[in-house]
Formats: structure tokens, sequence, C-alpha cells
């Protein structure tokens, strides 16, 4: 068995399991601070986008890194 495969598959499964975290964090947090300042909704939702994508560019980026070992070994 080769443990290229294992790692790379164990590296894409923490790095999408992180990102769901993270965005489910984020996503909490700024609905809850449109909850407590309703006027302030557009700028909060706006920045939870950009944030998101963000996290979503850098799992990407994991995965990316993951295919490459297993395709190396």
């Amino acid at each position: 068995m080769d443990l290229g495969w294992l790692s790379a598959g164990l590296g894409a499964g923490i790095a999408v399991i992180g990102a769901g975290l993270g965005i489910g964090k984020l996503a909490a947090s700024a609905l809850e601070a449109m909850g407590r300042q309703p006027e302030a909704a557009g700028p909060i939702r706006t920045n939870m986008i950009i944030a998101a994508a963000l996290i979503e560019g850098i799992a990407f980026f994991a995965l990316v890194i993951c295919i490459l070992l297993a395709v190396k070994s």
C-alpha cells in the first residue's frame, strides 16, 4: 500500500472539515451580528462573503496540494 494516497486522502478530508467549520463559525457570527445591529447587515454580509471566498480558496489550494501528492507517489 502506498502511503502517498493515504496521506493525500487524509489531508483532503482535514482540509474540507476545516473549511466547513470555518465557514460555519463565520456564518454564525455574521448572523448574530446582523441580529444585534440590523442596520449594519449590508456591510456585514459583504465582509462575510469575502471571508467565505477566502476560506474556500485556501481549502481549494489544500485540495490541489493533496491531489499533487497523490499523483506524485
